[in-house]
């Protein structure tokens, strides 16, 4: 697989909720961190994708947003 992002994040999938179009897919990174992502249904069938499936959360923003308590 080569990207041009280069936020990588290699982990384990841990679940997967399928809504009207649009699923949520959650990967374990490491030190019980979880990135959620929504892509759609059928990115998730045409993937592949299942539970304890290693899988890779790639992230490619032009702007991050950073937020801290009061």
């Amino acid at each position: 697989m080569k990207i041009s992002a280069r936020n990588v994040l290699k982990g384990k999938i841990i679940d997967v909720t399928k809504g009207a179009t649009t699923a949520h897919v959650k990967i374990e990174i490491g030190g019980r961190i979880i990135v959620t992502s929504s892509i759609t249904n059928a990115a998730v069938d045409e993937l592949g994708l299942k539970v304890g499936q290693e899988a890779f959360a790639i992230i490619k923003a032009s702007d991050v947003m950073v937020g801290v308590a009061d």
